[in-house]
This record gives C-alpha cells, sequence and structure tokens, in this order.
C-alpha cells in the first residue's frame, strides 16, 4: 500500500448466532472531507470513482441489522452519530462529518442515536445487490453461508486499488 493512501482503523467481530458479521475488518476513514463544501457531493463522486456508486442519502436505521448479498460504505455527510457494529453486543462507535466506513457483508449495524442533521451516503461495490436482514438464529447459517460468498471488491471505495481493503482483505 503506498503511504499517501489513508490508513482507516479496523474492527473485528465475529459472528454472534444471530448476527453473521464477518471475518473481514469493518475499516472506519476518519475525517476524509476537512475542507468546506458539499460532503453528500463529494462522498458520492469519491466513491463512484472506485467503483462503489452511490444509492441513497439518509441516516442509519435504528434497529439492528446486516446486508447477506453486499459490502456497504457509508460515508458522514452531515452531523454525528453513535452507531453498535457488530451485532447487539458489538461495539459503539462515534462518527462525524468527514468519516468514512467500509462494511464486509454480514456485518451488524444500528444507530444508536444522531444529532437532528445526521446524514450517511451509502453505496456498495458494482454488482452487488444489498438485502436487509435483522438478527435472528433461525435465518443466520443461510445469512452467513451467503455473506461468506461475497466477493472481495476490486478497490477500496475510498482509496481505490491502493486501499486498505484491497491489502487487508485479500489476505483473509
Amino acid at each position: 500500500m503506498t503511504s499517501s493512501a489513508p490508513q482507516p482503523e479496523q474492527l473485528r467481530f465475529s459472528s454472534d448466532g444471530r448476527t453473521p458479521n464477518s471475518p473481514h475488518p469493518v475499516l472506519i476513514y476518519r475525517q476524509l472531507l476537512l475542507a468546506g463544501g458539499d460532503y453528500a457531493d463529494a462522498f458520492e463522486n469519491l466513491f463512484g470513482s472506485h467503483l462503489w456508486p452511490a444509492q441513497w442519502r439518509a441516516g442509519v436505521y435504528d434497529y439492528h441489522h446486516f446486508h447477506s448479498t453486499a459490502h456497504e460504505v457509508l460515508g458522514v455527510s452531515r452531523g454525528s452519530a453513535r452507531l453498535m457494529l457488530g451485532g447487539e453486543q458489538g461495539q459503539e462507535v462515534a462518527v462525524q462529518a468527514g468519516d468514512a466506513l467500509v462494511l464486509p457483508a454480514g456485518t451488524g449495524h444500528c444507530q444508536l442515536s444522531a444529532s437532528e442533521d445526521f446524514e450517511v451516503v451509502g453505496g456498495y461495490p458494482v454488482e452487488q445487490q444489498y438485502d436487509l436482514l435483522r438478527p435472528d438464529e433461525a435465518s443466520h447459517d443461510e445469512a452467513q453461508a451467503r455473506a461468506l460468498k461475497v466477493g472481495v471488491p476490486v478497490s477500496d471505495p475510498i482509496a481505490g486499488t491502493q486501499g486498505a481493503l484491497v491489502d487487508l482483505w485479500r489476505k483473509e
């Protein structure tokens, strides 16, 4: 990886029997966008340039959920929030405008609290279509099997082919 590529925080979560999570680490890029301007447009352009086209602008659901058929990138375009990552017994993470999170397929996430203006831009790798599932013991094994089959993208949504995702997730 080049020294100019941003270095993300890494969080690892194991299955809890209800939320599959992933062997790949969650990547959290802090304060990517420090200059003024429209963070939503900037994230949409950045994600799209690395083959993770943005598909929506909104908050994060306030209930635990995950996607078993796609990886997800979230760019915080406004405000701040506390999120729970990794399922119901996961880890709380504070995020603010300018931060971005890359969630591998199967990773649980939920919004615990947020400022009134909180907004994220959500995107997925090209050729991946996301589903929306809630933690559940009965469907866990099938969801985990689907999540494990989701391929590693060709690029990191933040740093392209020089990004941490390419380096870290391909070693898993």
